[in-house]
């Protein structure tokens, strides 16, 4: 069995001064958040594509209520469209939103339809946590992918029943959040760090000239609003969100089993280790012979085995002495050089982690 690897190294150099980024690619202010929605609705004119209503009963359920309510009597009747899926419809409503405003919309089959292409969604609620109505879906299905079938053959390319209607819904209800009432606003980092935090409130107290930014913990910086002698809170948040502040980087090593990929930033140390690997395989082969009597003699025949044994082992790699501080990058390197393999390079980052050498965040997918 020959299995093929792709084994991937991205080393990150570390500068002496890594590059700032701005204030509001790190951190979420805190109220500032999206709302997710969710609506049960049906998608119409498909092509043959759509439910089997003997498969997915409630399609035919949520079609007669929504025929009823439009005024067509159904009661007794039998239909079996195959036009109709029922979907799920999901979307975020962001911050802010205002009414009328138009928002994006997924929706994904959740019974048994082959294809949501050439659909369109009907009127679909959109509902919050709060079981509320913050938004009313509605519009042609742009989906992902296409499906083709034939007696004995069928071919798929991405997901045909999913698709997205941008602007396909509107917004019908505000969340009720008065950001400008705030008297103090707290900054929450994507990657909490006391490092990090300390210098954002730095950049903040600097940019005000005056104390208003303090640290909470690693990732939460708190602004006092009226400390800052500015009209409103809205006006303190543009005023510091494009901020620069340079950003304190973990340590950390990340290895994806499936792909063969590491990833690791050269701030990564090692301690003074020796690392020693090499690849030993034993095969075994079992070659029976058959041993017959001869012509007009007396016997039986005989399966004889033979067995051949034999153990193979490759140079293996030696690293006598790797320097006190020594960063990982440079011992990467050297064990491309000699052409470790991809599992045997993953193989030792693991070891040298386990021996308390790999001075780095280890996360393994």
């Amino acid at each position: 069995m020959i299995r093929l690897f792709l084994f991937v190294i991205l080393l990150f150099p570390m500068i002496a001064n890594a590059a700032a980024v701005r204030l509001k690619d790190m951190v979420e202010i805190d109220g500032v958040r999206g709302n997710d929605l969710v609506g049960y609705g049906l998608v119409v004119g498909l092509n043959g594509t759509g439910d089997g209503l003997r498969n997915a009963p409630f399609t035919e359920e949520i079609m007669s209520n929504m025929l009823e309510r439009l005024g067509v009597n159904i009661t007794g009747e039998q239909f079996r469209p195959k036009n109709v899926a029922a979907v799920m419809v999901t979307a975020v409503l962001p911050p802010f939103a205002r009414v009328g405003s138009q928002i994006d919309v997924t929706v994904s089959a959740i019974g048994d339809a082959k294809s949501l292409l050439g659909g369109t969604l009907i009127m679909t609620p959109l509902n919050a946590a709060d079981g509320k109505i913050y938004a009313v879906a509605q519009g042609a299905v742009l989906a992902g992918g296409v499906s083709a079938e034939g007696q004995a053959a069928k071919v798929v390319t991405g997901v045909p029943t999913s698709g997205i209607i941008p602007a396909g819904a509107r917004v019908e209800r505000e969340i009720d959040f008065d950001f400008g009432s705030l008297s103090t606003v707290r900054l929450a980092l994507r990657e909490p760090d006391f490092t990090t935090a300390g210098r954002i409130e730095e950049a903040v107290n600097r940019a005000f000239r005056k104390r208003v930014a303090v640290m909470r913990d690693s990732g939460t910086v708190e602004i006092d609003i009226a400390a800052t002698g500015m009209k409103s809170t809205a006006h303190v948040i543009g005023r510091i969100e494009n901020i620069p502040v340079e950003p304190q980087r973990k340590a950390r090593v990340v290895i994806d089993q499936r792909s063969g990929t590491i990833v690791m930033g050269d701030d990564v140390r090692l301690s003074r280790v020796a690392v020693s690997q090499g690849n030993l395989t034993l095969k075994i082969e079992e070659s029976p012979l058959v041993v017959q009597p001869n012509p007009f003699a007396q016997g039986d025949t005989v399966v004889v085995p033979r067995t051949g044994a034999s153990i193979e082992q490759d140079g293996g790699v030696s690293l006598a002495e790797v320097p006190e501080g020594a960063s990982l990058s440079q011992v990467v390197a050297g064990l491309n050089a000699l052409g470790v393999s991809p599992r045997d390079m993953i193989d030792i980052l693991k070891s040298l982690k386990a021996a308390g050498a790999l001075h780095a965040e280890f996360v393994v997918r």
